[in-house]
């Protein structure tokens, strides 16, 4: 079942049609949520987050688009495909209404919230390989707009379809100052030594969920330091270990870039605090 705009549909049923701005502009936002037995992790962060960006994007914000309501709507989606005393991937996808070319006629909104079901209950590290490259054929613009969780993510697409060609897992991607940015599908987090870094936000990394519980954490603990600097790929073969953060996995270590291989003990450790954070949030 799907829930477009409070209605519960089939998810055979036809709602979309070729005049949705999503698909002619990239003219959408989305939150991806992992909800278990019926919570939604970190759901106060993923709704003000949503709604900075369509303040930013100059969508017109409905009365009743608090927290509580759709907070209802996720967990009566869920509830519709039997996901309640499991886990569930949530896609809450919100898009301006049909109407004019680049500049729209108005800025009212539609949304759909989608669910599927998740293996883990809660964050786990697979210990599986997984090995990353830098994608070099397009940068990452430094901009605002790329802080953004928006629908407009070709680059992305295209360096998963390079990722898959030549056998990597991820890759990570650059801005035009050649800085490293952020992986296809989350945040990069880089440690040396007591020192834990992340890209800052100018550089044009998503505003990620699980970044910034993370920066939060890590600024909590006293054995660690958090950095929020610039990456250079120079450094990459430097650090200790190397992560990925995203809503749905957490943490995913990344075990080799080039010829150096990452252990991931300091991955290990937070993950641990971010499942109870997250049970707690």
């Amino acid at each position: 079942m799907v829930n477009y705009n409070g209605q519960l549909l089939e998810s055979s049923s036809f709602f979309l049609n070729q005049e949705n701005r999503g698909l002619q502009y990239g003219d959408a936002l989305f939150e991806t949520l992992r909800v278990v037995n019926g919570k939604i992790f970190f759901w106060e962060s993923h709704y003000f987050r949503l709604m900075a960006s369509m303040r930013i994007l100059r969508m017109e914000i409905p009365m009743d688009f608090t927290m509580e309501f759709l907070e209802d709507g996720i967990t009566k989606t869920i509830a519709k495909n039997d996901l309640t005393n499991t886990g569930a991937r949530v896609k809450l996808l919100v898009y301006r209404k049909a109407g004019g070319l680049y500049a729209p006629e108005n800025n009212d909104i539609n949304y759909i919230i989608t669910v599927s079901t998740l293996n883990e209950l809660f964050y786990t590290i697979p210990g599986n390989t997984y090995k990353v490259a830098l994608f070099k054929d397009y940068y990452v613009n430094a901009d605002m707009l790329s802080n953004l969780k928006t629908t407009n993510k070709v680059l992305h697409v295209v360096a998963g379809v390079f990722a898959n060609e030549n056998g990597y897992q991820n890759c990570l991607l650059l801005n035009g100052k050649k800085q490293v940015v952020e992986a296809i599908n989350g945040n990069i987090f880089l440690v040396q030594g007591a020192s834990i870094k992340t890209p800052p936000l100018k550089d044009g990394c998503l505003n990620g969920i699980i970044r910034k519980e993370l920066i939060e954490l890590i600024g909590s603990l006293t054995d660690f330091e958090i950095l929020e600097e610039s990456i250079s790929p120079f450094e990459l073969q430097k650090a200790d270990e190397l992560f990925i953060t995203n809503s749905i996995s957490g943490i995913i270590p990344i075990t080799g870039y080039r010829k150096k291989e990452y252990n991931f003990e300091v991955s290990k450790q937070l993950l641990g605090k971010l499942n109870a954070k997250a049970r707690l949030a």
